[in-house]
């Protein structure tokens, strides 16, 4: 070993012990005579000194010449610091160096390598290998691996099999694009990279495997933001044998668990909503509970009183904000301007302020008399000094129009506090949505999702109100898992690919292997498969969860430190009967 310890580890209680440390220079200070550097390595920082008189000319000159990055050897004796620094586990003691030998020099770095960097998005990206030696970022991927470890104890604990599935698998129609790639032996037939690995565990419950997990890469090629990538993890489970209830209280059992050990804190009780009330109070199906602010249904109240815009609205919704009637009428007017953006896409906003005074202030005081506008406080159940927020048109697009502005003034209120955890379970959602671009029903989950028993008729008549035994796990707003229980035999899965549009055809050869495996005696069964990227940016506090991969995609899906999607040899694309033709 070129090292007796780490930078992070020495104490008082190694004063005088002979040490060896190895790391890199993380900055300099030459006072002349006395040199001191700082010494990192993954673990932490420990400080040597160079002192003229007690170390040889050639030492101090060695120690004058490194440079930042520097990778060094340092042995020497453990001594009390005169000035001590308490923002250091190490920062009572330094090193006396005697011998220091330079590793490897290193070339001016692109960016400052401390917490607060000069580095932008792009160029610390570019130079990932060195961003990764910030604290901030080694922090998060730390945080990941003991997600990880935690995640494979409780599982294990309650036997679960840890199985691998395949990453070259067949290519589906439903759900996101598929990345194919291509079979050099096979001309002209593709793999496709796992969106997930359902079928896969759903045959693994089909083999007898009742419990089974993977923490599990898995690809989509869609459009990208901050909480998404081109390639993901999931923490993938399946169980048969189970209800919807039973999955329910195993899967919270986990995030207790992950909760406990990694963060220290003992989660509360996880309600439940159904999706049908999760839309109307909040306008989106992972609502977050750290405030309140439901939606209030005002049709009744406001329509028919002249105000045309009101009364030609198929809703009429609003929020009260307690505590809001101190918004000048400059913030109200930038909040009338931001829900009118074409990101929000409203045609305006009315509000009533509740002054604290008693009184109501409203933009439409003139269709509607004071006993209206205290009916408007009442349903709200208002008090003095609260502002109510009104939007109204169509209701699908009013909803998540109002679901925008109650984060907002969430936000703005200082309301979603990162410290605070509210969990909740969301489950009966729709079986199947309609699509208007391709005139048809989509499944909502995956076309694998069973449909609550006795709804089964209303897929002939009604298939819009079918319901599905499938559930989301949201965690303050963000949608940390999702599953369902599946269906488990060959008609109800036959009868679902009918009404998703499949021939008989285009079932047997997407997923025949799928309803054969049924046939030879397929367990009720069910599962969940949690966003584990999420899961992590949820856990440190952060929106984006690229500082929890170690390696990612910018916006564009390109990882630009290995300068990647790129083109390939003509030979390559040759050997596997691929022609390009690029028109510019």
């Amino acid at each position: 070993m070129l090292r007796t310890h780490t930078c992070g580890e020495l104490r008082l209680h190694h004063q005088n012990q002979e040490v060896t440390l190895a790391g890199w220079v993380q900055r300099v200070r030459n006072k002349g005579g006395l040199i001191w550097v700082d010494l990192r390595d993954r673990y932490g920082l420990t400080q040597l000194i160079f002192e003229e008189g007690s170390s040889d000319k050639s030492l101090l000159e060695k120690a004058s010449q490194l440079g930042r990055e520097f990778v060094v050897q340092a042995t020497g004796a453990v001594i009390e610091r005169t000035s001590k620094n308490d923002k250091l586990p190490t920062g009572e003691i330094e090193i006396k160096v005697k011998t220091l030998e330079v590793l490897n020099s290193a070339k001016v770095p692109p960016f400052i390598i401390e917490d607060e960097t000069d580095g932008g998005d792009e160029l610390r990206m570019k130079y990932r290998y060195l961003d990764l030696r910030r604290n901030v970022v080694r922090e998060k991927l730390q945080l990941r691996h003991k997600m990880m470890q935690e995640t494979r104890k409780y599982m294990d604990a309650q036997a679960f099999i840890e199985v691998e599935t395949p990453v070259l698998i067949k290519s589906t129609p439903e759900g996101a694009r598929d990345f194919v790639v291509p079979s050099r032996v096979n001309p002209g037939e593709f793999y496709a990279l796992p969106q997930s690995p359902q079928t896969f565990k759903q045959l693994l419950m089909v083999s007898g495997f009742d419990r089974y997990f993977q923490i599990v890469k898995c690809f989509r090629d869609e459009d990208l933001r901050a909480d998404r990538q081109p390639e993901f993890t999931q923490i993938d489970c399946e169980m048969a044998f189970v209800t919807q209830e039973d999955i329910l209280n195993t899967f919270e059992g986990l995030t207790r668990h992950l909760f406990r050990e990694v963060k220290g804190v003992e989660l509360e009780e996880v309600k439940r909503m159904t999706y049908v009330d999760s839309m109307k109070y909040y306008g989106n199906d992972k609502p977050d509970l750290r405030f309140d602010m439901k939606f209030v249904e005002l049709n009744e109240l406001v329509q028919g009183k002249g105000f045309s815009i009101f009364d030609q609205a198929e809703l009429v919704v609003g929020i009260c904000a307690k505590g809001g009637s101190e918004f000048t009428r400059k913030q109200l007017d930038e909040l009338t301007d931001w829900v009118k953006r074409p990101q929000i896409g409203a045609k305006g906003l009315v509000y009533l302020k509740y002054n604290t005074d008693g009184s109501l202030k409203s933009t439409v005081d003139k269709f509607y008399s004071s006993e209206d506008l205290q009916a408007w406080a009442n349903a709200f159940e208002a008090k003095p000094g609260d502002l109510i927020l009104v939007l109204s048109g169509d209701a699908k697009s009013v909803r998540k129009q109002m679901s925008e502005l109650r984060l907002k003034m969430g936000e703005d209120l200082g309301l979603r506090d990162r410290t605070v955890f509210k969990p909740l379970w969301v489950v009966d959602f729709p079986l199947l949505e309609w699509d208007e671009e391709t005139k048809r029903f989509h499944a909502m989950h995956h076309p694998f999702t069973s449909p609550k028993r006795e709804d089964i008729p209303l897929l002939e008549t009604d298939p819009s109100e079918v319901r599905a035994n499938a559930y989301d796990l949201v965690i303050n707003g963000v949608e940390i898992g999702g599953g369902s229980i599946r269906i488990h035999d060959r008609p109800t899965q036959q009868l679902m690919f009918t009404h998703l549009g499949f021939s008989d055809a285009e079932a047997q050869k997407q997923f025949g292997f799928l309803m054969e495996a049924f046939e030879y005696g397929a367990p009720p069964h069910g599962g969940i498969a949690f966003g584990f990227d999420r899961l992590c940016a949820i856990f440190g506090g952060s929106d984006s969860i690229r500082d929890y991969i170690a390696f990612p995609k910018n916006n564009s899906g390109r990882d630009v430190m290995i300068d990647t999607p790129s083109t390939i040899a003509d030979d390559q694309l040759k050997e596997l009967s691929i022609r390009v033709s690029l028109k510019k």
